[in-house]
């Protein structure tokens, strides 16, 4: 009875901010998150393709789409850990990798998603978290395109990968280091 449970009270979240192999490394750890698949949204074609993606000329943005239980995390600390996970002051990039495609957004999946990530976003602004601006989109959930297969649990099937060791091992390191307590 509880899982059947479980999966009623299931909520989804779908977070752009870089490379997604970096958000669904970090996610799919985290207690409360039952899945994490990476993918494409907000785009304006219906033919995604990471190469079509990658190319800027779709609109999508290379998303991590989540599902959580709220019973063991809440949206506002999944947008905690979203926030430290990627910096949401540079305009269609990060870092090294640049294009629309690597926007930060968070995608809202219902009304009070969308009130929650403005009061956040407002608060940090308050507050002065950053010292730029902060330009996360904060936008409707269109479509979601699931990526690849060799794109899911990329971190964990590929450790061996340039990419992965010189910028998501870096990241997931820090990530572990801040949210031990969120830790599966």
């Amino acid at each position: 009875m509880t899982n059947i449970t479980n999966k009623i009270n299931q909520q989804t979240i779908t977070l752009a901010g870089g490379c997604f192999w970096c958000k669904e490394g970090a996610f799919s750890q985290v207690q409360g998150i039952t899945s994490a698949t990476s993918g494409y949204m907000g785009g304006n074609s219906n033919l995604t393709s990471y190469e079509e993606v990658c190319s800027g000329e779709t609109g999508h943005a290379e998303v991590v789409q989540l599902t959580f239980d709220p019973t063991l995390i809440t949206y506002q600390e999944i947008l905690e850990i979203f926030f430290t996970l990627h910096d949401p002051t540079q305009l269609n990039r990060q870092g090294n990798d640049v294009g629309t495609q690597y926007r930060s957004a968070i995608f809202y999946h219902d009304q009070e998603q969308q009130n929650i990530a403005k009061m956040i976003i407002q608060e940090m602004l308050e507050e002065k978290a950053f010292e730029q601006p902060i330009v996360t989109e904060v936008c409707a959930a269109t479509t979601f395109y699931s990526g690849e297969d060799y794109h899911q649990n990329y971190f964990n099937n590929n450790p061996e990968n340039q990419y992965c060791q010189a910028v998501v091992s870096p990241k997931l390191a820090k990530f572990r280091k801040t949210f031990v307590s969120k830790l599966k």
